[in-house]
């Protein structure tokens, strides 16, 4: 959530970010409504409040009319406490769930716009000329299965659409682009961590995944859990309701975990294959730093996405994140994406979002410098999202014959193998 002093003391701002994310900015007014009733109510109950205490001490020593007339003060003091009490309540709750609804502060180099309205910032490697190597390439599900690597037909039949099983060498793959990217992120000073796939509501809805997000979200109503669709969610609720060290900052975690989104709305998007699924494994950067650090911070993890995408030798290009695709927690996000021969276009493969003290103030994850106490930044960062990798590996690095050159930054983790073979043609 936004800092409430900085709605009364620049509104313009918010209703200007808001207008930018292609949101309600009639929120805006309403939250400031109901935060001046909070503060008022809040006002009047601490003058009844004080007043109600201060007759307390005078009953006792009054006689007669005088101590009659206290006692009948007292009983209104009484219920105009009260009254005050749930007014301040339910005010301080309108408050809160606008302030919730309302999406983090646009950063103002943000490209105003909607999902086509992204600014490219850089492009990097170099486009396979197919034709002039003599072959069309094949799309990746018909390399996967060549390769006995893919089966989406059986994961279909187990569980449903967009559901797949790795099979042989794509097993394999995956586990090799999961301890490759551990290693790099180790490498770079972040901790490894393996996180929960089941979160509390609190954990979901203080990293901002039940407003916007919400249609996307498996929900289990017997245990009132959830399912993560990142393991941004338990890696930013980790430190939940602590307050850290300063001199500890900046903390980084590398997560790995399961990802589940229902992917609702993009029906007949990306149907075949895996690259849009509703299950995936990814590993994920987590940084917390202080907030007037995070700008740089967020300059670190796009440079460490880049250097896993160079390593794997795929053609990408860095974009900067229109206002109206932002999500609701990111102040920015700058995606990388991959280019997609058989598409014929770059596709996202990973981004990397700074939240300022957006998340923090949610879960109330604060930072001590000496005698100050303030909320700090969250930042994070896709490193793998494993069956979209796949999709560009084998895409990018196959061969006439249906084999596929495998990046020399996986081969330590494949047995020092240099390509994956088809097993039928």
């Amino acid at each position: 959530m936004i800092d409430l002093r900085l709605l009364r003391e620049d509104p313009d701002r918010v209703r200007a970010s808001q207008r930018a994310r292609g949101e309600d900015v009639a929120l805006v007014d309403s939250l400031l409504s109901a935060d001046e009733r909070r503060r008022s109510s809040g006002v009047r109950f601490d003058e009844l409040r004080a007043e109600q205490k201060q007759l307390g001490k005078l009953i006792p020593k009054a006689t007669g009319d005088e101590k009659a007339e206290l006692l009948k003060r007292a009983d209104q003091l009484k219920a105009d406490v009260k009254a005050a009490d749930a007014e301040r309540d339910a005010a301080d709750a309108e408050t809160q769930e606008l302030l919730l609804r309302l999406g983090n502060l646009v950063h103002p180099d943000v490209p105003v716009g909607g999902e086509e309205d992204f600014v490219t910032l850089e492009t990097h490697g170099t486009i396979r000329d197919f034709g002039a190597e003599g072959f069309d390439p094949k799309d990746h599900l018909e390399l996967g299965q060549l390769l006995g690597a893919i089966d989406v037909e059986r994961g279909a039949k187990v569980s449903g659409s967009r559901f797949y099983f790795l099979t042989g060498v794509g097993a394999l793959l995956e586990l090799a682009l999961v301890n490759a990217a551990m290693a790099q992120a180790t490498a770079a000073g972040f901790t490894p961590m393996l996180t929960p796939a089941l979160v509390r509501p609190q954990s979901m809805a203080g990293t901002g995944f039940l407003g916007q997000a919400a249609q996307d979200v498996y929900h289990l109503d017997k245990d009132d859990l959830y399912l993560v669709g990142t393991s941004e969610v338990p890696l930013a609720a980790y430190h939940m309701d602590e307050i850290l060290d300063a001199a500890k900052l900046p903390m980084r975690y590398a997560g790995f975990s399961p990802c589940f989104r229902r992917e609702a709305g993009s029906h007949g998007k990306d149907t075949r294959g895996i690259f849009r699924v509703h299950q995936f494994d990814k590993v994920e950067m987590f940084s917390y730093v202080a907030p007037e650090d995070s700008q740089a911070e967020h300059q670190r993890l796009l440079e460490w996405e880049k250097q896993w995408l160079t390593s794997l030798e795929l053609p990408f290009r860095v974009i900067d994140v229109a206002s109206g695709d932002l999500g609701s927690s990111a102040a920015r996000k700058y995606d990388c994406e991959a280019w997609i021969p058989t598409q014929g276009k770059y596709r996202e493969l990973t981004s990397t979002s700074d939240c300022t003290e957006f998340q923090s103030r949610r879960l109330s994850i604060r930072v001590r410098e000496g005698k100050t106490v303030r909320p700090l930044a969250t930042l994070n960062g896709t490193l793998c999202a494993v069956p979209r990798t796949i999709v560009a590996i084998l895409e990018n690095h196959q061969q006439a014959d249906g084999s596929v050159r495998v990046p020399e930054v996986l081969r330590p983790y494949l047995g020092g193998r240099e390509v994956l073979e088809p097993v039928s043609k």
